[in-house]
């Protein structure tokens, strides 16, 4: 090509961006492939042309995840155990209307879903939220991005995993307290990192058998208690006052939190542009359904539904029993499991994206030779996990969940307007319609749905976002103290 061609280091995400921008191809070289980026600049006065080649060798991912793979991810991200509770805070607050709520936060959601659909469709590389937000606006508001939703997603697992013991201990006492309860904590934690660890194919049948056991509890609610409605507990429909409508759908667009996971394994994914968006608005479309015809029956057939402290057992148990309670209840054993078989999946992947881009150690970037699985980063996950689990102190972090997804919904819109700009169109790229309108939209609505948080919810998430900032800049004084240490004297 002539001349010597600069070399300079560029992160993977760099390499994706300048593809879209110019023209790249890739070699195959042995177990490695090598990306070989290409920006050409004409001057057309000169006609000089200067070639910037940048060049990545990396052992890659294992690209095992089909479009089914991914709809059950999304399927057991959105769906955990928080339908089996929520159906009765919904009829508290909103009486006859909750399944409207449902339609409506379902409606919103799925608009936030269409935005990760196309900006999705971008990339092919791990990452998700946090990548879009790094490549949109810079390395500081990735990171942050890319923290708050690992914090979520590390204190999400404990609160699931102690959820699974309260349901446990419907049908065994022993497990819901002390030395027991810790024993099953800690066998079930290291039984899921294990299979991640051995490869994203045996945790991707994981999470497939696990949404299986799941959905087929809920069909059969679904399926023998739709006959079992009675239509005067529906009637009349009134509809409640704006601020209590606000409160229930600040709940439930926590409720339908976890599509998004969908897009940060991306790496692993078989054709993911392809693949990601459909299998987003799959899991959008398949979630509402199946909260829509829950809180239908729940409402239809269990006149106690709002007082009630486990609804749909309790549901269950009005039309079919005993046995119908039970069913319920195995079916919340096997949802928190499902969630978290999924949030062990994914939760991993964001320390390896930000590894990757030099953000944290090198160490959460590296790939097992055998298994193809960011072993370091799939380890630290399930430690701070389960250490979170059994001491307890993760129950106020929670409460971070609501606002941290938002934040991220808006990050993510906002990312996609400025990629927009940036990115060479592709006709091959999923597209949302009509335009700036849909992410526009979005942005309104998030920030509607973050001034219905309690001022105790703000407090806390700024708590956090200060932390993720002070380890961001102790990495980042870490790095420059070690490359002014090595520099020649």
């Amino acid at each position: 090509m002539g001349g010597q061609l600069p070399t300079e280091p560029h992160s993977p995400a760099a390499c994706e961006v300048a593809a879209n921008r110019s023209t790249s191809y890739s070699i195959k070289s042995g177990a490695d492939t090598r990306f070989l980026c290409y920006k050409v600049n004409l001057d057309s006065h000169c006609h000089n042309t200067t070639i910037i080649r940048k060049r990545c060798m990396e052992r890659k991912l294992l690209r095992a995840l089909g479009p089914l793979d991914l709809t059950a991810i999304g399927i057991n991200g959105v769906i955990g155990a928080g339908i089996f509770i929520l159906p009765a805070t919904v009829a508290q607050l909103l009486g006859t209307a909750g399944p409207l709520a449902y339609l409506f936060s379902g409606l919103v959601v799925s608009l936030i879903a269409l935005c990760f659909a196309e900006i999705g469709s971008y990339f092919s590389i791990a990452g998700g939220p946090y990548l879009y937000a790094r490549e949109a606006f810079g390395p500081f508001i990735g990171f942050q991005v890319g923290w708050i939703t690992w914090l979520v997603r590390a204190t999400s697992t404990g609160a699931v995993s102690n959820a699974f013991t309260t349901y446990l201990g419907y049908l065994w006492p022993a497990a819901a307290h002390g030395l027991t309860q810790a024993i099953i904590l800690t066998a079930v934690l290291l039984f899921l990192m294990l299979a991640n660890l051995l490869g994203v194919r045996y945790g991707a049948w994981l999470v497939n058998f696990f949404t299986v056991g799941k959905l087929l509890p809920l069909g059969i609610f679904i399926g023998a208690g739709i006959f079992s409605i009675q239509t005067r507990n529906l009637l009349p429909l009134n509809w409640p006052a704006t601020q209590r409508f606000g409160e229930a759908a600040l709940l439930l667009i926590f409720a339908y939190g976890g599509f998004e996971i969908l897009t940060i394994p991306a790496e692993e994914v078989d054709n993911p542009r392809h693949n990601v968006p459909r299998a987003i608005l799959a899991t959008m479309a398949l979630v509402t359904l199946v909260y829509v015809s829950i809180q239908l029956v729940a409402s239809g057939t269990f006149p106690g539904l709002a007082q009630s402290k486990t609804p749909l057992a309790s549901a269950c148990a009005h039309f079919l029993g005993p046995l119908g309670g039970t069913l319920i209840t195995l079916g919340a054993l096997i949802s928190t499991t499902g969630t978290n078989s999924g949030l062990m999946l994914v939760g991993p992947r964001l320390t390896y994206a930000l590894a990757q881009h030099r953000q944290l150690p090198a160490v959460f970037g590296q790939v097992h030779t055998h298994f193809h699985t960011p072993y370091f980063s799939i380890l630290f996950y399930g430690i701070v996990a389960l250490g979170l689990t059994l001491s307890g102190s993760f129950v106020q972090l929670a409460a971070l969940s609501a606002i941290a997804r938002l934040v991220q919904y808006i990050a993510t819109c906002l990312a996609l307007l400025q990629l927009r700009k940036k990115m060479r169109p592709d006709e091959a790229r999923f597209h949302v319609p009509f335009g700036n309108g849909i992410p526009f939209l979005c942005i309104i609505l998030s920030l509607w749905l973050l001034f219905q948080s309690t001022l105790n919810q703000v407090v806390m998430s700024l708590g956090a976002l200060t932390l993720g900032c002070f380890l961001y800049f102790l990495n980042f004084l870490g790095r420059h103290y070690f490359r002014r240490k090595q520099a020649p004297a």
